[in-house]
This record gives structure tokens, sequence and C-alpha cells, in this order.
């Protein structure tokens, strides 16, 4: 079984940074994203996601955002770090965990998002990935003033597409072999190794190569999210784009239509795509008994003022009932799962010191990492330069 964490902030709750140990103070400090990062590496997780937005403000926990997004509210943790350059800055800090920032592609180019990710690569030894996600919010919208509202969904997730495939090229537009680096003749790179890849489509025109050599997975980790509600368009992202879709599904027979679904439309959109993990997506509170789980939730919730409520489905119990329920959900066809702790400084460590711990026992999760990369954390291999191949 693989399993990720998703972190943001002080946790999913929205009164999370009011927990002791929540360390609020240094929310925005590189020693805060170190310490929960480190804490994820000692559980042997597989990866770590940073979430990130346009947005300034944070979604209520009552879901009553109306069209314009949530309101600013007094209460609530605002602002956050950038996701690929918190990253970065804990690449060196670690050894084997992957690093995945979240990306939202209705309002970036795909070229400074593909040597962002690239960068990232080269940093962490080949641990990096990436989150693509769209918005849907017209305050985002009117940040960047290149468009007069929000993207309608389908065309949203259209442009993520291609957005994501503009990336991959770029990628392999140097092949492995590309840098000479002879200092006797003077040749530091082979011009016949680096490749245009003329893109042509409906949101974009980039005719490359990129500016960074080939990350050294080859191809970062892509993933997508697809919620209940999202409809075909979010599934068809994971379908054509992704090597790690996350499905954040209710019940078992909704994670077994979603499977069902973007498997279906796989092999629709490419009969011979790599492998695709699909992740569970759920956020957990967890304690040593139930009822003390079910305690500090509402405990949470009285100072949010509205009970909690989020896209991914919530867990509240112990890490030996959580372990029985994704080993069913497991049975229904995912491969893997994205915990988001409700309160990061209480939460994560009874994934990585309560969980893990009950997944091994149960011979479902590793004791030692096997690989030094995230591609083969997730038993993916390394692909081939697509230019490189057509060239030879």
């Amino acid at each position: 079984m693989h399993l990720a964490v998703a972190l943001d902030g002080a946790g999913g709750h929205p009164a999370a940074w009011r927990e002791p140990g929540a360390r609020p103070g240094e929310l925005f400090t590189a020693r805060y994203w170190a310490g929960v990062v480190a804490e994820a590496e000692t559980g042997l997780l597989d990866f770590v996601t940073f979430e990130d937005s346009f947005t300034l403000r944070t979604p209520s926990s009552d879901g009553s955002d109306g069209p314009e997004g949530p309101g600013v509210r007094p209460d609530r943790v605002q602002g956050r770090l950038d996701a690929v350059l918190t990253a970065a800055r804990v690449a060196p800090l670690t050894r084997h965990i992957g690093l995945v920032p979240s990306v939202t592609a209705t309002h970036t180019e795909p070229f400074h998002v593909s040597k962002a990710i690239a960068t990232l690569d080269h940093v962490s030894r080949g641990r990096a990935g990436l989150r693509i996600q769209i918005s849907r919010l017209a305050d985002e919208a009117r940040h960047f003033g290149r468009r007069p509202a929000a993207l309608p969904d389908a065309e949203a997730y259209e442009e993520a597409v291609d957005h994501v495939e503009v990336i991959r090229r770029l990628w392999d537009s140097w092949d492995d072999d590309a840098e000479i680096r002879d200092v006797a003749t003077g040749r530091f790179v082979d011009r016949a190794r680096l490749h245009h890849i003329d893109f042509e489509g409906r949101h974009f025109s980039v005719r490359g190569p990129s500016i960074t050599p080939r990350p050294p997975q080859g191809q970062p980790v892509v993933s997508a999210s697809a919620a209940p509600g999202d409809g075909g368009a979010a599934l068809g992202l994971i379908a054509r784009s992704a090597d790690v879709g996350y499905v954040a599904a209710r019940d078992t027979d909704e994670v077994r239509a979603a499977v069902t679904a973007i498997r279906r439309a796989r092999e629709s959109a490419a009969p011979a795509a790599a492998p695709l993990h699909l992740f569970g997506d759920l956020t957990v509170f967890l304690d040593g008994d139930a009822p003390a789980a079910a305690a500090r939730r509402d405990r949470l919730d009285a100072l949010a003022g509205a009970p909690y409520r989020g896209d991914p489905e919530v867990f509240t119990g112990t890490p030996v009932q959580l372990a029985d329920l994704l080993l069913d959900w497991r049975a229904a066809g995912l491969s893997g799962f994205r915990l988001r702790p409700g309160v990061i400084a209480h939460d994560l460590p009874a994934v990585t010191r309560g969980l893990v711990p009950e997944l091994q026992r149960r011979g479902l999760f590793r004791r030692a990492y096997e690989a030094d990369t995230l591609r083969g954390l997730l038993g993916l291999h390394r692909p081939a330069g697509r230019y490189a191949a057509l060239a030879r």
C-alpha cells in the first residue's frame, strides 16, 4: 500500500491553528515545513503534497461559500507560502520522501511550471512531483486580468490537459546525454540533442526547448484530483494526464465507481498508457480511542463555529479502524491513499507512529525505503525521452 499526506497550513480543519502544538507563529517559516516533512519521512511515506492557491481567503468549514469564493475571516489562517518554493527549500533536508507541490494550471504558463518542477527534481535528486489543479474562482481570475471571468469547468480541465502535455514535452526536450561538458573541445552541450516541441493547441503555442536539462526522473510524477460531483472533466484529466489520481469518494461504492470510470477513460484515451495509481483522499482525526477522536473534532468544530465538512471523506477514529477502512477501499481498486491531517501537530504523528506500524504489522506497508526516486517508490519506470527516440 502507498501512503501520502497533504500538508496545508496547520491542518485541514479551519481551527487547527488553535490546537496545542500547532505553532501558528511558525506557519510561514522554513523550520515549520522542514519539521513536518521530516515527520512524514520518519513514517516512510511515499510523498507529501503541498497545497496552494491564488486566493488569500480560506474556505469555511460548513461549505457555505458563494460563487465568489470563501470570505476573509479573522479566525482563519490567511495566506500561504508558494508550494514549489517550499518544496525546493525542504528538498536538501530530506533524503527519500517525494515532494509534490500543487500548481494551478488555469493562470500559469506551462513553460514556467516545467522548469520549476525540473529544477525541484534536480535539487531533490529525483523526488519531485506535481499536483495539477484548476481555478474556479472569479476573484482569482481578477488577480491576472487575462480573462473577464473564471473559465467553465470543462474548459478549465481541457486547458489543464494541454498544460500537462506541454510540461511533459518540455521535460523531454533535452536528451539525457545532451550535456557533453567537454572542457578540451569547448563543447558544453550538443545542440542536436535539444529539441523544439512545437506544441500548437487551443490554449498554448510553445516552441521549446526548455532551458533546464532533463529531470533526473525523466518525467517527474504528475498527479491530479477528482471530488464527488466534479464530473467527467476531472476524471478525464486524471485519465489522460496523470501518473497518480486522487479520488475523494465517500464510501466503497463511490470508490469502485470512480475507479471504473477512470480506468475506462484511461483505456479510451491512451490504450498503451503507463501505469496509473489511484489514491483515496481522506481527512483524518486520529486518537487512541474513537470517543477521544470524536471529542477532539467536536471541540474544533465549536471553535470554528460550524461542523467540519471537507471535499474528501472525513474519518474520525483510531489508527486500527482507519487501517480497516483503507483495506476495504484498497479492495475496491485503490493502490494508495493521501491522508489530510485534520490537525498536523496531532494527526500527522498519529499517521506516522500509529497507522504506519499497524499497516506494517499486517504486512501492508514498507519497513524501509526501497528506492531513491519518487517514480521508484511508486513502481513507475523511468521513461525514455520521446524526441531522442524519434531522432535515433
